[in-house]
């Protein structure tokens, strides 16, 4: 028969996670191989501190391949081009490679779209990739020369309003370092329908605490909104109003891969993967799915279209949910394991510059018995520490540790 082959496409958060729990769940008697469009992990969380000089790519990067060599994994440096799963073969740039089972942890793409003068050589800055990230610094050392208002936001269909918020709170405490607070307009515009939803329907007191923030910071808030397009130095929301700016930093929607939405039967029209709660797809017990490519159903509709947050920790969560019940069905039992996502317990850690807020909750979306925020300075010492630890645990494979 020989040993089963898992292939894992994605090499971050998810990837990463689900490779190396396969293999420790069996004890290293399976092949595992990762495909990955990147050579290098990269901890999206501290992409918030790089355009203002606090991080550096090398700083929250590492090279994927001589950590997973050090756990017998294989690693390819290439790019999935195409899914045949009847097949059970995935085309990549570097070869096709077959499989027993598969597990997609391609992760997200900007999509721009919704947003005209958004992106790339557009008119706002964003920071969730590493090159948009240094784009924004560069943009960042060029306010600093010749300041004037500024806008951060979340346009509609977002997920990441954790990033947004703390970017604003970011920019304020630089804004107040280089002396420019007072006489800088500082504006969020979101898609969100109020303070402190983030996206998981809010939490208890969120908005109110939210509100003390922008409050205290003289920070100016536009909420339950769409954005039309931006100008050069304009955006233009959805109804019409104006808000000029010198330096705009917006997070937009995310899409899945390509590749994913092309594969049909496993994916929505967005190219997320359709899964259960095993985090098997829906049309491929051998296909899995974990972190952002697995698709999410949202409870509830909002005025304004807004996206759900599948952050590092339950993305690790699913990773670890599809490696069990792999091993399970390598070991010729039903594959048992499941969390639904909203069931998931929230934990993350708000950054604030020098300040920040803990959210935690039973589950990740209503209805919870218990959430709580924890606002303080101890928040953003805590962001800190568990930075290092969590580059240390990746860079060294421990995905077995919490």
């Amino acid at each position: 028969m020989g040993r089963k082959k898992v292939l894992v496409l994605g090499g971050n958060f998810g990837g990463l996670t689900a490779a190396l729990a396969v293999k420790h769940e069996l004890h290293g008697d399976v092949d595992v191989r990762v495909v990955s469009a990147s050579d290098r992990f990269l901890f999206n969380p501290s992409l918030i501190w790089l355009p203002f000089g606090k991080r550096r790519a090398a700083d929250i990067t590492f090279t994927l391949a001589p950590m997973f060599e050090s756990h017998e994994i294989d690693f390819v440096h290439a790019e999935a081009t195409a899914l045949d799963l009847a097949g059970r073969k995935v085309m990549t740039t570097g070869g096709g490679y077959d499989y027993d089972y598969l597990v997609i942890a391609t992760g997200y793409r900007n999509n721009f779209a919704p947003v005209p003068g958004l992106g790339p050589g557009g008119n706002a800055y964003t920071i969730t990739t590493l090159d948009d990230a240094i784009r924004a610094g560069e943009g960042w050392q060029r306010f600093l020369e010749s300041p004037g208002d500024i806008v951060v936001g979340a346009a509609q269909g977002a997920g990441c309003f954790g990033a947004a918020y703390e970017y604003l709170f970011n920019i304020s405490h630089q804004l107040r370092k280089v002396g420019l607070k007072r006489q800088v307009k500082l504006t969020y515009v979101s898609a969100e329908p109020f303070l402190g939803h983030f996206g998981i329907g809010g939490l208890p007191h969120g908005e109110a605490l939210l509100s003390m923030f922008l409050k205290k910071e003289h920070i100016s808030a536009v909420m339950n909104t769409g954005m039309d397009h931006v100008d050069d130095g304009r955006l233009v929301l959805a109804d019409g109003r104006k808000i000029d700016f010198s330096y705009a930093m917006i997070v937009p929607p995310f899409i899945g891969q390509e590749v994913i939405r092309a594969a049909g039967e496993i994916a929505d029209d967005k190219g997320y993967v359709k899964v259960r709660d095993t985090y098997q797809s829906v049309s491929y017990d051998e296909v899995y799915a974990v972190g952002i490519a697995a698709a999410v159903d949202v409870p509830w509709q909002t005025p304004t279209p807004v996206g759900i947050p599948k952050t590092g920790f339950p993305t690790e969560r699913m990773a670890h949910v599809a490696a069990r019940n792999i091993a399970a069905q390598i070991r010729g039992e039903a594959p048992t394991h499941q969390q639904a996502f909203g069931d998931m317990p929230a934990v993350c850690v708000m950054d604030a510059g020098n300040n920040g807020v803990i959210i935690l909750a039973d589950k990740m979306l209503p209805p919870r018995k218990h959430g709580l925020l924890i606002p303080g300075p101890q928040a953003h010492a805590m962001k800190l520490a568990f930075e290092k630890y969590f580059l240390w645990k990746a860079r060294h494979g421990y995905v077995t540790l919490p």
